[in-house]
């Protein structure tokens, strides 16, 4: 079979059957698809259905349909160069749970107010960098040893530390590529062992923050290009990468690569991504992928 539609579920509640894929199975079907059997690639929790005669986004559609409202992640695609060969992640809400601007808003009691920026941002309701200026700028005199503190507050997604980990044992290279600030992905980086991270810079002056950042920002536009220079560094095509991200800044990115996947995402960005997972953790990209159990490393 030359395509593939591959269900997952979500490891905390498992709820994909042998019902669930003989539904999606005859969902194909009926479209006047050829199907193979389902492949479990995890017991419960993911499997293969091989097919052909159909359009990746027919099947899709056509599989979403017949499991309304069943808890399952759906993701077709083609077989040929399905494993890729580099990974580029957003890290915030992506990678980690936190929005770390919103977590410095806590210190000058504006939590709720920049979190209102923030998500307007991440929807693409206004533009990333006067938003991330907006920010900062409230943040102007705070002491910079604040930034190590916040460290403590970063709590990971389900699934990210096994995602990382099984990529780098199968040569993956994984590069961490954030509008956030160099502190925070830089302790990530080393926590969950990426290769590179890439970020913003906030400026200090006599030991505090001045409320600004170094330009120019990263922004969706400069995560386009990481992408872009880490593929061509590496000597791979960009369809040989899988980027994951949920926010508008995220999409250039997630549009270009093999497959873009809009992970848990905001409403306009899930609407656009090629694929999206609603429902699993981190580990879903793995699965996406092909990777069986016994090829994940469990951290």
């Amino acid at each position: 079979m030359r395509q593939v539609l591959t269900l997952i579920a979500n490891p905390a509640a498992p709820a994909l059957d042998d019902a669930t894929a003989k539904a999606a199975r005859a969902a194909l079907t009926e479209l006047g698809a050829e199907t193979a059997p389902a492949d479990w690639l995890a017991p419960s929790l993911a499997c293969d259905i091989g097919f052909d005669g159909l359009n990746e986004d027919q099947a899709q559609a056509a599989v979403a349909r017949a499991l309304a409202g069943r808890p399952v992640d759906i993701v077709a695609q083609a077989v040929e160069g399905r494993r890729k060969s580099v990974l580029v992640a957003d890290m915030e809400s992506t990678i980690i749970q936190q929005e770390m601007l919103d977590e410095l808003g806590d210190l000058i009691g504006a939590r709720e107010r920049i979190a209102t920026i923030t998500a307007r941002a991440m929807n693409g309701e206004i533009g990333f960098k006067g938003a991330l200026r907006e920010r900062v700028a409230l943040l102007a005199g705070l002491d910079a040893g604040v930034l190590t503190q916040m460290i403590g507050r970063v709590t990971y997604m389900p699934g990210a530390a096994t995602l990382i980990a099984t990529l780098r044992r199968h040569g993956v290279y994984c590069a961490l590529v954030s509008g956030g600030f160099k502190t925070f992905t830089a302790h990530v980086r080393e926590t969950l062992g990426f290769d590179e991270d890439q970020a913003n810079d906030l400026i200090l002056a006599d030991g505090k923050l001045a409320g600004t950042v170094v330009e120019p920002i990263l922004d969706k536009d400069a995560k386009h290009q990481a992408l872009i220079r880490i593929t061509a560094a590496r000597r791979v095509p960009v369809a040989a990468s899988i980027t994951v991200g949920d926010g508008a800044n995220d999409l250039p990115m997630l549009m270009a690569a093999g497959i873009g996947v809009a992970y848990h995402a905001k409403p306009s960005v899930a609407a656009q991504a090629r694929a999206r997972i609603d429902h699993g953790d981190l580990t879903a990209l793995l699965y996406i992928q092909g990777y069986r159990a016994s090829e994940i490393t469990v951290a």
